[in-house]
Formats: C-alpha cells, sequence, structure tokens
C-alpha cells in the first residue's frame, strides 16, 4: 500500500488549490478524481470565462446555519491573494460587473494555474479513478480504496463538491462520508437556480420566454436587484438566482417591476392621456411584457381609467408583484448546493473536523454557499488554502 502525508478526495477548485498549498509545503500529496476531465466546473463557469472571484467577498454574502464560519477562511485568503496568483501566472482579467471578475481569455487559464501549482508542488494527480470503501486505522491513518488500488495518509481532505450539474459528475460521497464518520449534514437544497411556475402561470407567460427586465425581486429579508429572464418554465436571470438560495418551497416572492420609478407621479404625469397603459410602460418594459402581465392582472386600461383607487392598486401590483413559483429547476440547472457538511462539526480556522483527527471537508461539499458572481469560487480558494496550511 502506498503511503502519503495527505490525499485529497476531489480534483476542482478547493481540491486542487488545498493540494498545492500542501504540496508547497513539502507535504507528498496525492490528488483523486473519479472525473476524467480536470475541474470541468472551472472549464464551464462564466460562459467558459470563469467568474473566479467577486472583489467584494465578505462573510454576508454567504449562506450557513452558521453564518460567522466563513469569516476566517475568507480572511486568511483573500481575493486579493487569488489575483496575486493570477498575475504570477500572467493570467489577464477584467471586472464586468459588481465586483465579478473574469478570465480576460479562458477558463482554461485557470485550471492551467493550478494545475502548475500541483505540479511544483509534486503532486501526485490521478484522474479516472473510481474512490471505494474510505476507513481509519487504529494507527490514525486513513486508508482510500480505489481502481488504482489502496493508498494511506494521516490526513483525508475530501473536496468532492455537492449535488449541483450531474451531467459533469456531481455525486453526494462527500455527505455519505462525512455521515460515516459521524459529521451531521445540514438539508440540501439546489441554490442559484431558476424557479418554475404552476402550470397556469406557466401556460399564460409561456410566450415571454426570453424576455428580461431590471427588477428587484425580495424573499423574506433578502432582496437583489438585477435582470429577471423569463424562460418556457418559469423566472430565471441573476435576481431569480440570487434569491433562489433564501427560497423555500411555498414561499412567494415579491418582485418590484419598476425599481426606482415612483408610479403614482408616473400616471399624474400623463393624467388624462388616451393611450394605453401598455403604451406608457413600454417606456419602462418590453412591449410583449406589458402587455401580458397587464392582461394577467386585469389592468388593460387606457391611462385616464386609472384613477381614484385605481392609481394605488396599480402602484401596488407594479411594485409588488406576487410570484409563488412551483419548485425549481433542480440540480441539473443549479450553480451550487446549498447546505452540506456542518459547519458546527469543523474547525473554522483549519477546516479540520472537531471529533476527527486528520480529516478535513472544503468547497462546496460544506454548508456555506455564496452568493452569484465568483463568491462560491473565492470560498473554494479560501477553504483549500487553509485546509492545505493545516492538513
Amino acid at each position: 500500500m502506498q503511503r502519503f502525508d495527505v490525499i485529497v478526495i476531489g480534483a476542482g477548485a478547493a481540491g486542487m488549490m488545498c493540494a498545492a498549498t500542501a504540496g508547497a509545503r513539502g507535504r507528498r500529496v496525492l490528488l483523486l478524481d473519479h472525473a476524467v476531465k480536470l475541474a470541468e466546473k472551472i472549464r464551464i463557469s462564466g460562459g467558459g470565462r470563469c467568474n473566479f472571484t467577486n472583489s467584494g467577498a465578505r462573510a454576508d454574502c454567504y449562506l450557513s446555519d452558521n453564518p460567522h464560519f466563513c469569516r476566517s477562511a475568507l480572511s486568511q485568503y483573500t481575493p486579493q491573494d487569488f489575483l496575486a496568483l493570477m498575475a504570477r501566472h500572467g493570467v489577464a482579467w477584467h471586472e464586468k460587473k459588481l465586483g465579478q471578475l473574469f478570465c480576460d481569455d479562458s477558463s482554461e487559464q485557470v485550471i492551467a494555474l493550478l494545475d502548475a501549482e500541483c505540479r511544483a508542488g509534486g503532486v501526485d494527480r490521478r484522474m479516472g479513478v473510481e474512490v471505494g470503501e474510505v476507513a481509519r486505522g487504529e494507527d490514525g491513518f486513513f486508508t482510500v480504496a480505489t481502481s488504482e488500488g489502496s493508498f494511506a495518509a494521516e490526513s483525508l481532505v475530501v473536496a468532492t463538491g455537492g449535488l449541483s450539474i450531474p451531467q459533469i459528475g456531481a455525486t453526494p460521497f462527500g455527505y455519505r462520508l462525512a455521515e460515516q464518520f459521524g459529521l451531521p449534514v445540514t438539508p440540501l437544497a439546489p441554490a442559484l437556480v431558476p424557479l418554475t411556475f404552476h402550470t397556469d402561470d406557466a401556460e399564460r407567460f409561456a410566450p415571454l420566454a426570453g424576455v428580461s427586465l431590471d427588477a428587484e425581486v425580495s424573499c423574506g429579508k433578502a432582496s437583489f436587484r438585477e435582470n429577471l429572464l423569463f424562460t418556457h418554465k418559469g423566472l430565471s436571470g441573476p435576481a431569480i438566482l440570487q434569491i433562489s438560495s433564501y427560497w423555500q418551497p411555498g414561499d412567494a416572492l415579491t418582485v418590484d417591476l419598476l425599481p426606482g420609478v415612483d408610479v403614482e407621479a408616473l400616471l399624474e404625469g400623463n393624467a388624462g392621456s388616451a393611450q394605453r397603459l401598455a403604451n406608457l410602460l413600454g417606456e419602462y418594459w418590453p412591449k410583449r411584457f406589458a402587455d401580458a402581465w397587464l392582461a394577467q392582472q386585469q389592468m388593460d386600461w387606457k391611462v385616464s381609467e386609472v384613477t381614484g383607487r385605481r392609481v394605488q392598486k396599480f402602484s401596488d401590483a407594479v411594485h409588488r408583484w406576487r410570484v409563488l413559483p412551483n419548485g425549481t429547476q433542480g440540480y441539473r440547472k443549479a450553480e451550487v448546493t446549498r447546505g452540506g457538511v456542518s459547519t458546527r462539526a469543523l474547525s473554522s480556522k483549519t477546516m479540520a473536523a472537531r471529533e476527527v483527527a486528520g480529516l478535513y471537508f472544503i468547497g462546496e461539499v460544506v454548508d456555506v454557499t455564496g452568493h452569484l458572481g465568483g463568491y462560491n469560487f473565492q470560498w473554494a480558494w479560501s477553504s483549500g488554502f487553509v485546509a492545505g496550511k493545516n492538513c
């Protein structure tokens, strides 16, 4: 049986960062993955340009049952630290919007960067390897049975990701391993995912597929203002993906369809006009949406007809459109998984399991879910670095 200092299961963003960091410390590292292609989730992200971090990454941009858990890792390895790594490898980048940083060229550059760091650290990387039974002996060493034989190490790092995008190989392996060693797993759900309509709304709004507009979407205390996109099944776009992480089945969404616009003042400025509301709102909305939405609200009026109580009714409808989603489009369309290995069972300073010496969990498999826009990659870099410094 071949022995290493560290075995990392999962050669994605967090796993590669961890392996490279540990290797740089002189640790003998074995990096395993059942996938044949390296870091496929990095490759497909950001339309192939990888939204690799967000310059504004901070703890309140992450969801967790233990919301303060991510602070330590994020402070130990910041977006600026990853930018310094990019600079050392000559990878050019740009900010798209809202602090979202993308490669100028290709996500392949981020994969190559991490691969180069692993090689520099002497990491033994093996792809297309099926991992079977994992056990911990009385000597404290972990043994990992694989399709290429068994390996042992004093430290085991689990970086197997979540359930999102199963078509590129996502599995529940990491959660089962956590439970095997007695670590609790919080409830799992698709996050950063499109939402679906009930049948009636789906039929009513199906002709609007592809229509996008600026909106502020709220669920409970969470609120996001970005584009909202109609799909054949329901709603998507950045505002919906963001709010989906907070949405629970049965929750209604409140949508402000004209954020920052005083609808009552708009009506007053056009008082007595014979034009239809759809034409007035066409200055702000795509005409197709104005027609369909007014029909749904039974408000296909002329501007001159919006008087008295109708003014407030119309304003409320525009600024507080109530949408009751039927569900989500599931893990196939989700960017990440909400929930995961309970952070209360892990050290925030090292990512180590509190009750199982030498066992670490990092990245998406942990109950830390970032907002849309590079936050989840930053969590991968930060948690992977911290574990790599300590495993």
